[in-house]
C-alpha cells in the first residue's frame, strides 16, 4: 500500500511539473515566433519551432502519465506500464522532426539567402529570448526539484516523463543561449553566419538529445532488463533457499516503471513430494515480492534432478503470477 501510495504521489507530482513545462513553452513558443517574424531572424524561429515541439512533447508525456496506470487485462495481461515508454519515443521523434530539422534548414537558408537587418526587431527578440530563458530556467529549476524528490538522479531520471522534461528545458536553456549569442554577433558585426551557426548548433543539440531519449525508450520497449542490484537480490535469495539445489537462470524485464517480470529456473533437492515441491514455490514467490516490490509477475520453472522431471509441477501455483 505504501508503495503504492509513493508511485501515485510521483506520478502527481511529476504531472505537475510536465504541466507547468506546457504551459511555459506554449507562451514562449508564440513569443518567438512573432519575434522571429518581426526580425527575421532564423535563430530565433529556430527556437520558436524547438518550443513548438516541446509542447507537443508535453501532450504526449501527459498521455504517458494517464495511460500507464490502466490496470492490466485479458489483451494486455501485463498491464500498459510500457505506455510510457512509447509516448517518450514519440517526444524524441518529435523533437528530433519539429526541432532539429526546423532549425537545419532555418540555418541553411540563412546562409544562402542572407537575413534582412531590422535591428529594431532584433532588439524585441532579444527580449523575447531573455524572457524565455527565465521561464525555461523556472521549468528546469520545478523539474529538478521534481528529480530530487524521486531520489536524486539515480532514481528520479528513471521516470521517462521527467526524463523527458529535464532534457528538454535543459536543452531549450542551452538553445536560448545560443540563439542570443547568434543574434548579438550578428547585431555587432553585421554578418548572418553568426546567426545561421547558432541556428545549425540548436539543431545539432536537439538531434543529439532526440537520439538519446529514443535509444533510451528503445532498449525499455524491446525489454530492457531489471536493475542488476535487484536481480543480484533475487539471485542470492534463491540460492540461500535450502531446497533449491542450483539456479540454472534468471530472466527479468521492465513490465513498466514500477514493475518488473521475473522467470527463474531452479533445479530441487531430491527427495521432495508434490506437496512440498508446491509450498516451497509459493514460499519462494512471496519471497521475492517481498524482497523486490517491482517483481509482480513471478515465474518459475522447476525440476528436481533425482526425479528426472518433476511430478506434476507446480510451477503454476502462487499468489504472484503462475509459472
Amino acid at each position: 500500500m505504501s508503495s503504492t501510495s509513493d508511485t501515485s504521489k510521483s506520478d502527481r507530482g511529476t504531472r505537475i511539473t510536465v504541466l507547468v513545462a506546457l504551459v511555459a513553452n506554449l507562451v514562449i513558443a508564440v513569443a518567438k515566433a512573432v519575434g522571429g517574424l518581426l526580425a527575421h531572424s532564423p535563430a530565433l524561429l529556430s527556437e520558436a519551432a524547438h518550443s513548438v515541439a516541446d509542447s507537443l512533447n508535453e501532450v504526449f508525456l501527459l498521455a504517458a502519465l494517464r495511460r500507464s496506470r490502466r490496470p492490466a487485462d485479458a489483451r494486455h495481461p501485463f498491464g500498459y506500464g510500457k505506455e510510457r515508454f512509447f509516448w517518450s519515443l514519440l517526444a524524441a521523434v518529435g523533437i528530433f522532426v519539429m526541432g532539429g530539422c526546423f532549425s537545419f534548414f532555418q540555418g541553411v537558408e540563412a546562409l544562402r539567402g542572407g537575413s534582412e537587418e531590422s535591428f529594431g526587431g532584433y532588439v524585441a527578440g532579444m527580449i523575447v529570448l531573455g524572457v524565455a530563458f527565465l521561464a525555461e530556467g523556472v521549468s528546469l529549476v520545478r523539474a529538478l526539484h521534481q528529480v530530487r524528490r524521486q531520489g536524486g538522479l539515480a532514481d528520479g531520471m528513471r521516470d521517462p516523463a521527467l526524463r523527458t522534461v529535464v532534457a528538454e528545458d535543459g536543452t531549450a536553456v542551452l538553445g536560448v543561449s545560443l540563439a542570443l549569442g547568434g543574434m548579438a554577433l550578428h547585431m555587432v558585426t553585421g554578418q548572418v553566419v553568426w546567426e545561421a551557426s547558432a541556428s545549425l548548433a540548436i539543431g545539432a543539440l536537439l538531434v543529439y538529445v532526440a537520439y538519446r531519449l529514443g535509444r533510451e525508450a528503445r532498449d525499455q520497449l524491446i525489454g530492457e532488463a531489471a536493475d542488476p542490484e535487484a536481480a543480484a537480490r533475487i539471485c542470492a535469495l534463491l540460492e540461500a533457499q535450502p531446497e533449491i539445489d542450483s539456479v540454472e537462470a534468471l530472466f527479468t524485464m521492465k513490465t513498466g516503471l514500477e514493475s518488473a517480470l521475473v522467470a527463474a529456473r531452479i533445479d530441487l533437492m531430491p527427495g521432495l513430494d508434490s506437496e512440498q515441491v508446491e509450498e516451497v514455490a509459493v514460499r519462494i514467490k512471496r519471497s521475492i515480492g517481498h524482497t523486490v516490490a517491482e517483481a509482480d509477475q513471478i515465474f518459475l520453472d522447476i525440476t528436481e534432478r533425482s526425479a528426472g522431471e518433476a511430478e506434476g509441477s507446480p510451477a503454476a501455483t502462487g499468489e504472484r503470477g503462475g509459472a
